[in-house]
């Protein structure tokens, strides 16, 4: 039986004449009890809290509680009976309807999908902030739908005329259901995105695009805003408490079909009715969440899609051989587009430069021959030139100089990393060492060459050759979210004669001067000691020199390798995927790698490195005694051994099943992390 609370009202003592005493009465209210979700990042719980309330709620309504000594925000599982003890009062609801119950599926689902703190999963579908009001009671639990701060409007174009092949992937994207769109760089993927977003909409449904990087949003933002003036709302991390409350309320208040446009937190936007989510540039690894809840947001994405039978386009011109292989295992629709969406684009010329000719870096330890020689003539034209250098993994890696060997694991078929303080080589998956060889076993050459150079010396060595030039170092480091707007406008408007970046310049950048691309050494990627090197170095190979490819203008590419002959570059730079996914897919059978089986990396930091070692021995003893389907590799010294000041070890454990993998990452003792379903070993 509910609490009954009794309000008492008296009528006063002093009766105003001509006007009769009015009897006491009694406003009666009873106590209600919910479960509530704790979004909060240190609720380490694995259970909803019970909560009072003197009001109806609905399930998804978004409250304030109090949780220890601090004031936390939650969300109203599901109404309950009295518990057997006094239960904290909610503080507060919030002047918003409540979430879709599509939000709370996925929450459950997540739960289950990504062991995890509860309150990082919850935190992922509230904004840093909640406005309450002062007075919050049993109020109503409905907005009015206001003109949006962080909504785009622009004047609405004619959108450029589909092709044959747009057009007919658009017939074959079916309403609902997973889909593939396999489009070569500049054949116009992001058309096809336009022209699905406007049948949601037409529909009476909302859309969300997803980009890989922040960074990215303001491109996408330019292109819908013209076709959907009004309709586009961007939510993502960098935003500002205020701005990323403001648009969690304008998108869960509105009652029209919108755009959401923003990286992978915009898939957890409280939209009501979604018809389409869009993965744009589906393989990059910047999908993967890279702290708790370690989430994929391609099996994310699909399962809000299934929960609001909503349409899920994946779109990459290289996408990762994951997927591709599970949407062909599956026979889920893949849809290619082969064929340049401009018209009368001449093909860019492509050069491959032999760094193991000495010669060709007469001029320059960085730049050859040939690349200088191509700047120096695209300068001359008031043209672009983007120099594209691939610095992740690559510290401590063994190469020849002279012939190209790489020092292999021969067990793991991944690249050794060279350790200076002990001079050894070592595996980072399996854990084998070797030591560093005096000279190259293939050609008997001692030309071992361990170095590798960042953007800042490619910066200074570009302005010793070309010192009127204008030059912009686009990377991670100076690519800050309130300054990549004006950034990238500067790159299209020519202020800028030599781009000079990492991997964030190989996603999508559209530059009308751009006519010389170069690659300072393809080799780089493959170095990485890493099962998935060789698909990021077919990847960004062919994304980098997919920007010269945009139609503009005649461009060419030169790309500058120790490898020239190495089966993935030749297939990169004759875009000849269907061969690279089938070596690729050899490869990873035979040393088991996903897709054909689940993968769970396990870590611990300790304070010594002999304190790590061990506590990594007994985990292995733990796993092979629990768990003997379960196939471990290692332990070893993580590839990245120290963090915060403590020595980091790892396990590799792989399994036909994803079950077995998931109940270890359910179960692990302090001092352990985990990533299950890992898109790279580093």
């Amino acid at each position: 039986m509910r609490k009954q609370i009794v309000f008492h009202t008296f009528a006063p003592k002093t009766v105003p004449k001509r006007r009769e005493a009015r009897a006491p009465y009694t406003i009666m209210l009873y106590m209600r009890y919910y479960e509530v979700l704790v979004g909060d990042m240190q609720y380490h719980g694995k259970h909803a809290l019970t909560y009072s309330f003197e009001a109806n709620l609905l399930p998804g309504s978004v409250v304030r509680i109090a949780l220890r000594n601090r004031s936390v925000l939650g969300i109203v599982l599901r109404e309950v009976p009295k518990p057997g003890f006094t239960a904290k009062p909610i503080t507060a609801l919030a002047p918003a309807p409540a979430l879709p119950s599509q939000s709370l599926e996925l929450i459950d689902w997540l739960r289950a999908y990504y062991p995890a703190p509860f309150g990082t999963i919850i935190r992922q579908f509230l904004p840093s902030k909640v406005s309450f009001p002062k007075h919050n009671t049993a109020q109503k639990q409905e907005g009015q739908t206001t003109r949006s701060p962080n909504s785009h409007h622009t004047k609405s174009q004619t959108a450029p005329t589909l092709t044959t092949e747009q057009t007919a992937a658009l017939r074959a994207i079916t309403s609902s259901g997973y889909h593939l769109l396999h489009g070569v760089t500049g054949s116009g993927k992001t058309r096809v995105y336009v022209e699905l977003a406007r049948r949601a909409l037409k529909s009476g449904r909302s859309a969300i695009i997803l980009t890989p990087e922040i960074g990215l949003t303001a491109q996408l933002i330019e292109v819908f805003a013209v076709t959907f003036p009004g309709k586009i709302h961007v939510i993502h991390s960098r935003q500002t408490d205020a701005q990323r409350r403001d648009a969690w309320y304008e998108i869960r208040r509105t009652t029209e079909p919108i755009i959401i446009i923003g990286p992978r937190s915009a898939l957890f936007a409280p939209a009501q009715d979604l018809g389409l989510i869009v993965l744009d540039e589906s393989h990059d690894q910047a999908y993967k969440n890279e702290s708790a809840p370690r989430m994929r947001t391609e099996r994310v994405a699909a399962k809000l899609a299934q929960l609001h039978r909503a349409c899920l386009v994946s779109g990459s011109a290289t996408p990762s051989v994951e997927e591709y292989y599970i949407a062909k295992a599956k026979n889920k629709p893949i849809i290619a587009l082969r064929e340049l969406a401009r018209r009368n684009q001449s093909t860019p010329q492509t050069t491959i430069v032999d760094l193991r000719d000495r010669s060709q870096l007469s001029r320059s330890p960085i730049l050859s021959t040939p690349l200088i020689t191509a700047m120096q003539y695209a300068l001359e034209r008031d043209e672009q030139t983007l120099l594209f250098l691939n610095r992740r993994g690559t510290a401590g890696a063994v190469l020849c100089a002279t012939c190209g060997w790489r020092a292999l694991c021969e067990y793991c078929d991944l690249s050794f990393t060279y350790h200076g303080d002990t001079h050894i080589m070592r595996c980072h998956v399996c854990g084998r060492t070797r030591p560093l060889p005096a000279a190259c076993p293939d050609c008997n050459e001692a030309d071992i060459i361990l170095k590798t150079i960042g953007t800042k010396a490619v910066v200074q060595e570009v302005a010793r050759l070309f010192p009127e030039s204008r030059i912009n170092r686009f990377d991670t480091d100076t690519a800050k979210a309130e300054q990549l707007e004006k950034q990238l406008e500067r790159l299209k408007a020519g202020d800028t004669d030599i781009i000079i970046g990492t991997q964030m310049i190989t996603k999508g950048l559209d530059l009308p001067r751009l006519a010389v691309v170069g690659v300072l050494n393809a080799d780089a990627s493959l170095l990485i000691p890493d099962y998935t090197a060789a698909e990021r170095t077919f990847q960004l190979l062919t994304q980098i020199t997919g920007r010269a490819n945009r139609g503009h203008r005649d461009s060419t590419s030169i790309i500058q390798t120790y490898n020239p002959s190495h089966a993935v570059i030749r297939a990169a730079l004759e875009k000849d995927w269907a061969s690279f996914y089938a070596n690729e897919l050899t490869e990873r059978r035979t040393f088991r790698f996903p897709p054909f089986v689940y993968m769970l990396k396990l870590s611990c930091l300790r304070a010594s490195n002999a304190a790590a070692e061990k506590s990594a021995a007994h985990m292995l003893h733990r796993i092979q005694t629990t768990f003997p389907e379960v196939i471990v590799e290692g332990p070893s010294p993580a590839f990245h051994p120290r963090e915060s000041g403590k020595y980091k070890w790892q396990i590799i454990a792989k399994a036909s099943s994803r079950e077995p993998l998931a109940a270890i990452a359910r179960d692990l003792p302090s001092g352990w992390s985990h990533d299950l379903d890992p898109v790279h070993l580093l």
